[in-house]
């Protein structure tokens, strides 16, 4: 359900006061709690930074390009970063689990059509899943749908393997590279593997901490703050729950994340 869920006005209110702070950054990233084109505004914000000279990027998952106006405000992004995993409805459902109202080939013709009317660059993301949408056959009708939008950018990454236990959805490093070859142009592979992964780990593990000292969030919440695919929010948060730094409040229909130990 669209709808304006933060006042738009609160939040240019809150930019004006960064700009007068003399705030500065690369770009300004547009994600939300869950999905930001569901907010009816969103498109205000864009133009604000458009008209500040501020670059932005929209994180979307893209359903809601079927929809014109919707595609209309995104356009006034500067780079627009959508996911791709699958290729007909059945693997959208098992891949993405999304609503039972959303169709597979609408989404496709909406992003097809944002392609057509957008100035910017869109960076694609194809989230593998190890024995699910990861044999050289499926990714192959992927790559041929990422084809018909022609991205900017074409990223592929999977879940990051605990070091501690064995995680089913995850790929190896050379099968990645392989797959990788299946799109033209080739795709990033932009998880990492090398030695220096645990310190990445531990980087995001101490960014999600912070996050939930200032509140309690939900896994969709922390997932869109930090850009991460909601399997890799479930992978830090399992991990954090193990040891015992967060715990879990149940708040009507929703669960909630937050601390147990502040000195972490």
């Amino acid at each position: 359900m669209r709808k304006e869920y933060v006042p738009v006005d609160a939040v240019l209110d809150e930019l004006k006061e960064w700009l007068k702070a003399d705030g500065e950054t690369d770009y300004i990233t547009l994600s939300g709690s869950g999905e930001p084109t569901l907010h009816t505004e969103f498109g205000d914000v864009l133009g604000f930074l458009q008209k500040i000279s501020k670059p932005s990027v929209l994180l979307t998952n893209g359903t809601l390009f079927t929809i014109p106006e919707v595609r209309d405000a995104a356009s006034r992004a500067d780079i627009v970063k959508v996911s791709l995993s699958a290729w007909d409805q059945h693997s959208f459902q098992v891949v993405n689990r999304p609503h039972n109202q959303l169709n597979f080939e609408k989404i496709m013709e909406g992003l097809l059509d944002f392609r057509s009317q957008f100035k910017g660059e869109i960076w694609l993301e194809v989230f593998l899943l190890y024995g699910i949408n990861s044999m050289p056959k499926d990714v192959e009708k992927i790559a041929a749908l990422v084809k018909k939008i022609q991205p900017d950018r074409i990223q592929l990454n999977t879940v990051t393997r605990p070091p501690a236990e064995d995680f089913a959805g995850a790929l190896l490093k050379n099968q990645m590279t392989e797959l990788a070859d299946l799109f033209q142009p080739t795709a990033e592979v932009i998880n990492e593997f090398n030695s220096t992964h645990a310190g990445h780990q531990q980087v995001k593990e101490d960014n999600i901490l912070d996050m939930l000292k200032r509140r309690p969030c939900t896994s969709a919440q922390i997932a869109a703050a930090f850009g991460l695919h909601p399997h890799e929010v479930a992978k830090y948060l399992g991990k954090l729950l193990h040891e015992k730094y967060i715990f879990t409040v149940h708040r009507k229909t929703e669960i909630y994340y937050t601390v147990r130990d502040t000195n972490k």
